[in-house]
């Protein structure tokens, strides 16, 4: 029976080189969606249902992608056709979203142009991302799988450092960080044009350098795995209850550090407008001040310093001998991170906050499908199961955006109250961990 050979460092890397430039893709959309649409006129209190659409998108797009290319066989491969075509669609859609206020159109209308030009992107952007995850599945044995998903997630980190980065750096060379009331100011603009070519050519140097297995090479591949599966076959109908178990304990985890994540993504601009910058949120027209407008390049640099955090954190995570105590750690430190954000006037002084705002989320990339992969070791429903947790991920996302005008309202209007609650959500979160009942 045929295994799948060892790969050297340089085919591993290529085989996910192309995540870098949909990460920047996907670093752009997470800081700047809510600097656009205020800018484009909506209201604060309506700015977290423009994130509905981006983790609706993923619940159906990923495993759509998923379902579609596993029968798909080309002379291009079998991932590599929808790699491409997501990041082709990406691109355009990331030239023409920024430029939703230049069209003269009304602001109901200009709203509408980039609400639906954001579906686009989001679709785009989750049908690029996916196959990525499933090369590494497929080319990749189990022995080297760690070391691919660790490349993997370091050129994620490099993504979202370079995408954050952009709109202050863009802005500190000489373009314009305002414009007119209703217009994107060039420095976003730039920011999604230059991100939209890093992601095209990084696709395409996957795209060049990667070949993927044929069918008859599959098929033999497969073959080997289900014999593997054979031995455990009594084993994996053992696992399953228990795994089920597991699977909606730390599903109930992730609902609260999901919610909390996409209030930091959507209020963080409008919190440190007003805290740090003084802008006055309260005023028709503050998304056109310079004061908003430098707040926003801020975010980008503020989530950079949050992905150091989380880069720094996860090489202490695997020290720790008791995981839950790992993870309730994290969302702690996060929480109180949170909490830290209205209280700090200082834009330098942020960045301590949100550092300690990159533990959790260094914790939420990894712990919860540690946890859930050892319940399930043995079980032939894997690949089931993990596909089902993508919506304890999203989910979350979409509850908490959909009740985000509510809760602003609850809170007394202000954006960065939102911290308090996001750091609320990841303390009743870090409660939860000690239920999961784990190896």
């Amino acid at each position: 029976m045929k295994q799948k050979p060892d790969l050297s460092f340089w085919k591993l890397w290529n085989l996910s080189f192309g995540f870098f430039g949909v990460q920047i893709a996907y670093a752009l959309q997470s800081a700047n969606i809510s600097r656009i649409f205020a800018t484009l006129g909506a209201d604060p209190h309506n700015l977290s249902y423009f994130w509905i659409l981006p983790p609706l998108m993923g619940m159906i797009v990923q495993p759509l992608v998923g379902l579609f290319s596993d029968k798909t066989w080309t002379r291009f491969g079998r991932r590599i056709p929808y790699l491409f075509v997501g990041a082709a669609l990406a691109v355009a859609v990331m030239c023409l979203l920024p430029n939703a206020g230049n069209l003269e159109i009304t602001i109901m209308s200009a709203m509408t142009f980039g609400l639906l030009s954001l579906m686009f992107l989001d679709t785009s952007i989750n049908m690029a991302m996916q196959p990525f995850k499933m090369m590494v599945g497929d080319m990749v044995n189990e022995r080297q799988k760690a070391k691919a998903y660790s490349i993997q997630s370091f050129l994620c980190n490099a993504g979202s450092l370079v995408g954050y980065v952009f709109p202050y750096l863009f802005t500190a060379i000489g373009i314009a960080s305002v414009a007119a009331p209703g217009i994107v100011p060039d420095s976003v603009k730039w920011s999604f044009y230059i991100g939209a070519v890093i992601l095209i050519l990084c696709v395409i140097y996957t795209t060049a350098t990667v070949k993927e297995y044929t069918p008859a090479e599959m098929a033999a591949f497969q073959q080997q795995a289900q014999s593997q599966q054979a031995e455990t076959a009594e084993a994996a109908g053992g696992t399953r209850n228990k795994a089920l178990w597991v699977f909606l304990q730390v599903g109930l985890v992730q609902f609260f550090c999901w919610a909390a994540f996409l209030y930091m993504w959507t209020y963080t601009n409008g919190s440190i407008a007003e805290t740090a910058f003084g802008v006055d949120m309260s005023n028709a027209e503050y998304a056109a001040t310079k004061a908003y407008q430098e707040a926003g390049d801020w975010v980008g640099i503020l989530f950079m310093v949050q992905a150091i955090g989380s880069m720094l954190w996860a090489v202490m995570l695997p020290r720790f001998r008791h995981i839950k105590v790992a993870y309730a750690l994290s969302l702690v430190v996060g929480g109180a991170g949170f909490a830290m954000v209205p209280f700090l006037g200082n834009q330098y002084a942020l960045f301590i906050p949100y550092f300690l705002i990159g533990f959790a989320w260094a914790a939420m990339l990894s712990m919860p499908f540690t946890l859930v992969t050892n319940a399930l070791e043995g079980s032939k429903y894997m690949g089931t199961f993990l596909g089902l947790f993508n919506c304890t991920i999203c989910i979350p996302q979409i509850v908490a955006a959909a009740l985000g005008g509510t809760v602003l309202m609850l809170v007394g209007s202000h954006q960065y109250s939102m911290m308090y609650v996001a750091g609320a959500l990841l303390f009743v979160g870090a409660l939860c961990v000690f239920a999961i009942k784990s190896k």
